[in-house]
């Protein structure tokens, strides 16, 4: 019993899970839905609470965000496209969470002795939302592994939820919008979408570029003179003769 408890087993069997989830993706093709669409006849309520939950499931085994964002908007409109999208990203958000969580922290914190690794954990650890939250906004670090990574840090349940709940909304909204207005690309609603996702992956490489150095720890010749003693002046006086 205490071999199936051990952290390096939980972590082989999330490997096996997130291998298993990605050769799934790869035979069964999720995303069709693109192309497809949604069964007539059900309810938009539970379309979309449907939507939301194989949404999140699909994100957790590694399809691209940005496929599903587009189909919500195709399948469902703007608006319960956004409330779809939204949805299953918090979802996604919290079944790798919890699987990383489980399973991968307490075997991979000791692998945590990097500069930049220590760096990251740091500030996820100590500044949870607030990182999430400028990961969410500025796209560049892929999905899964943002989540992955706030769960072998000590950042809290809470404030990952809530700032993926809050950080997401902008950029989804503008994929949601493209795939609303996708049969039209020459529309005002299309091309406004498609120049802010680009000005938020340029954004958000910029604000990555110019932020580097706050991951990075003081350098070691930096603290060498906070970390030296400062001892007093030596005076000493001259020897008088009789």
């Amino acid at each position: 019993m205490s071999l199936l408890l051990a952290p390096w087993t939980r972590l082989s069997v999330l490997v096996v899970l997130l291998v298993a989830a990605g050769v799934c993706v790869l035979l069964y093709e999720p995303q069709r839905i693109l192309s497809e669409g949604w069964p007539p006849g059900l309810p938009v309520g539970t379309a979309v609470l449907l939507f939301a939950a194989a949404y999140g499931v699909c994100t957790a085994a590694f399809v691209p965000r940005p496929l599903l964002n587009l189909a919500a908007g195709a399948v469902f409109g703007t608006q319960f496209g956004l409330v779809a999208a939204v949805g299953g990203t918090v979802l996604g958000g919290a079944i790798s969470f919890g699987l990383g969580r489980i399973m991968g922290q307490e075997a991979l914190r000791p692998f945590l002795r990097g500069r930049w690794l220590q760096a990251a954990d740091g500030q996820l650890s100590r500044h949870g939302f607030r990182s999430m939250l400028a990961v969410r906004l500025f796209p560049g670090l892929p999905f899964v592994v943002a989540n992955y990574c706030a769960a072998v840090s000590r950042c809290g349940w809470g404030p990952f939820l809530l700032a993926t709940a809050i950080g997401v909304v902008p950029n989804t909204a503008a994929y949601v919008i493209a795939g609303d207005s996708a049969s039209s690309p020459g529309s005002p609603a299309f091309l406004v979408s498609f120049g802010f996702i680009v000005v938020s992956v340029v954004g958000g490489a910029v604000v990555a570029w110019r932020k580097r150095h706050r991951l990075a720890p003081p350098r070691t010749e930096d603290r060498v003179p906070e970390l030296m003693p400062q001892h007093p002046p030596v005076v000493s006086a001259a020897s008088h003769g009789p």
